[in-house]
């Protein structure tokens, strides 16, 4: 017995100890910075601008501030390819780090400074500011979290940096609510701006990749076409190349379908806020917390491609979930369960997919492919339930609605599951999941 509980407490412990090491900590405070300017410009600008007396369509029309995150790779190349001067000398990472980082600090002081009662224009383009500045920073700290990791840490590193961004999200809006009942939104903004500093000190403290290689060999107007060009003809010269974009295009569509009509189901079986709020905020949430520990484990200890697989099984049947949920009718449990499946999935899937994304990356042009990357893998998903989920909710119901986007997921499974038996996802990897410095052709991911 005793030997038994031995290694049950060791097992513990393995598991708990990548957790440990200095550059997932490091993740987790760089998502931590990376989830803040999201939430000053999402709920938190909404709940400021219905107090202020904002007419509806005003306020929704400030979710289009969002789309500036879908165009981060427009300018990402920059923080490959721009060295910047003076700041340059802590290294390119570093530097753009602290800059990203101050520009955030700045914009989101320059949002709480606009009165949207005297002029919402001025508020507009504040918001704007707080989005570009915010994607920067999403960029930098990307890049940096990929290159500081090493392969056998991607899938952990991505969990902790997930578990950042919930914190940032979290924390810094109920923050911004608790003091602008105290001491007013102006006070509130500028007191959240403080949590760009986990990110910028943690890249202080752990100083430049050791793992990142710099693209840049010709001066001048070259120097900026290669900065922009290289990293496109990098990734398409990859065998497989187009084949992968294509799981990248498609292997979310069905659950982005499922999950952005979820509150429309809520609304139309009666539940009350005070429902959602236990049974899909707060389940949710613990079970997300709980997907995204079980997906570190499990990368590490399944490998990359069968946990990926898993994950978009996973992610799959979730929306049968919702099926049944549609079935039953209002039932508090049904929802809890529903949640707590769907978000456990999210959080592993998050976790062993942002993991396979980074791997894809060459440490040449990380900023800019994983900006690329990780807009391409939500854009379809988005138009295709902007486009036609309210219709097919109306023509089919609900049941047949959740059902189909199941179905919509099966073709990602197929793809991965082909991609993975021919040997194509090993061939496609980029140099940030090879161990050691890597190579610009990429190579091999155990697992």
């Amino acid at each position: 017995m005793t030997e038994a509980g031995g290694e049950v407490r060791s097992d513990w412990a393995a598991s708990i100890r990548p957790y440990l090491e200095k550059a997932p900590l490091a993740a987790l405070a760089l998502g931590i910075s990376s989830g803040f300017p999201f939430a000053m410009i999402a709920s938190t600008l909404t709940t400021r601008l219905a107090q202020d007396g904002i007419e509806k369509s005003t306020i929704t029309a400030f979710s289009l501030a969002f789309l500036v995150y879908n165009f981060k790779w427009l300018w990402a190349w920059a923080v490959d390819g721009v060295r910047l001067p003076f700041l340059g000398r802590l290294g390119q990472r570093v530097s753009w780090l602290l800059l990203s980082g101050v520009l955030v600090m700045a914009a989101v002081a320059n949002l709480a400074l606009a009165e949207p009662t005297q002029d919402i224009w001025w508020t507009v383009i504040a918001t704007i500011l707080v989005a570009v500045a915010g994607a920067t920073f999403d960029i930098v700290i990307d890049a940096y979290r990929i290159e500081i990791l090493e392969p056998r840490q991607l899938g952990v590193g991505s969990g902790m940096s997930q578990y950042g961004w919930r914190i940032g999200s979290v924390t810094a809006g109920g923050l911004a609510l608790i003091l602008a009942a105290r001491v007013g939104w102006e006070a509130a903004y500028i007191a959240c701006a403080l949590f760009a500093l986990p990110a910028m000190l943690a890249g202080l403290i752990v100083g430049e990749p050791k793992r990142r290689r710099d693209p840049m060999v010709r001066k001048g107007l070259a120097r900026a076409v290669n900065a922009v060009w290289s990293p496109f003809a990098q990734f398409f010269s990859r065998e497989g190349a187009l084949v992968v974009l294509l799981f990248i295009l498609v292997h979310k569509i069905g659950d982005t379908l499922a999950n952005l009509t979820l509150r429309l189901l809520f609304d139309d079986l009666g539940f009350s806020n005070d429902e959602i709020a236990i049974y899909d905020v707060w389940f949710g949430f613990v079970a997300y917390l709980v997907g995204i520990f079980v997906g570190g484990i499990l990368y590490a200890k399944m490998g990359m491609k069968r946990s990926v697989l898993l994950s978009l099984v996973l992610m799959a049947v979730s929306n049968l979930s919702f099926a049944a949920l549609a079935s039953v009718g209002h039932s508090n449990w049904g929802m809890a369960a529903s949640m707590a499946f769907e978000n456990f999935a999210s959080g592993f899937g998050g976790v062993v997919v942002v993991a396979y994304f980074s791997a894809l990356c060459d440490l040449r042009f990380t900023a800019f492919q994983y900006a690329l990357i990780s807009a391409a893998a939500s854009i379809v998903g988005r138009f295709v339930t902007g486009t036609t989920a309210g219709g097919l909710i109306e023509a089919i119901g609900y049941v047949n609605f959740y059902l189909l986007t199941t179905l919509a997921a099966v073709p990602g499974i197929a793809l991965f599951f082909w991609m993975m038996v021919s040997g194509m996802v090993d061939r496609s990897i980029g140099s940030a999941g090879v161990e050691g410095e890597g190579n610009a052709e990429g190579g091999p991911q155990p697992g």
